[in-house]
């Protein structure tokens, strides 16, 4: 198997830290991109210890100049992206007439833009190429609503359209595009989340109780999807909307 380029946006921890330790064990060398250059940091060397090549790369999707930047760097270090994961996220729980447009805004731009400007950087190589991955991660919550994200929720559903037009798009070209959708999920995210929230045990134990395995899903659980997205072997498979979540989106 060819040893693919995979940047994965927001994998200083959480799930996105899973995913290139998975993507990794797949063999593919990883660019492990974060506005957290520690967390990165902290990765690369993680992934390294399974025998995996990685390279820390500080980038903050919310930066036109910042992705460009590390794309470049990417290329310059690694080579061609030809796999390219979204994962870089953010949200905090609140009632929707409690928000303003800043925070809309920065929601809309970690969440929506971010992944607008690393595809736009990294899919002319891919159709150069012959070949591309591109996994965004989305949510449950886009896909069955959920209570004090309203705007995450919209962020995350906009994800899937767009994913869905880019998948039409590049369907003759060798590039395929699809969604990994988390349930709720043990990661920092959700734990800052959570410690933001008037009653946290309340939140987490809510959470776990909508889903029907009636427990919250785990980084590593997400990271297997991404990987068979990635594979060789998902070439037929483009446009598709894959939740991991205990069965709390069964469609």
């Amino acid at each position: 198997m060819t040893t693919r380029v995979a940047l994965v946006t927001g994998a200083g921890s959480g799930i996105g830290r899973e995913i290139c330790l998975a993507l990794a064990r797949d063999e593919r060398r990883i660019a492990v991109a974060d506005i957290n250059a520690n967390g990165a940091a902290e990765t690369v060397s993680l992934v390294q210890a399974v025998g995996g090549e990685a390279i820390a790369v500080t980038m903050d999707v919310t930066s036109p100049d910042s992705v460009t930047h590390g794309y470049l760097q990417v290329v310059d270090e690694l080579g061609p992206i030809e796999v390219l994961v979204n994962c870089a996220g953010w949200d905090e729980l609140k009632p929707f007439l409690d928000t303003d447009e800043d925070f809309w805004d920065r929601i809309i731009e970690i969440n929506f833009k971010g992944a607008l400007r690393t595809v736009h950087a990294c899919l002319p190589g891919m159709i150069e190429t012959g070949w591309g991955r591109i996994i965004n991660i989305s949510s449950d919550a886009a896909r069955v609503g959920s209570s004090l994200e309203a705007v995450y929720s919209g962020a995350k559903g906009a994800t899937i359209s767009f994913t869905k037009t880019i998948a039409r798009e590049v369907a003759r070209n060798g590039v395929t595009a699809n969604v990994v959708c988390p349930g709720p999920t043990d990661t920092a995210l959700l734990d800052s989340i959570v410690d933001a929230s008037d009653d946290g045990e309340k939140v987490i134990g809510a959470m776990a109780r909508a889903v029907p395995m009636k427990r919250i899903g785990q980084p590593a659980e997400v990271a297997s999807a991404v990987v068979y997205f990635a594979s060789e072997q998902a070439g037929f498979a483009s446009g598709q909307t894959l939740s991991v979540s205990g069965g709390l989106t069964m469609a």
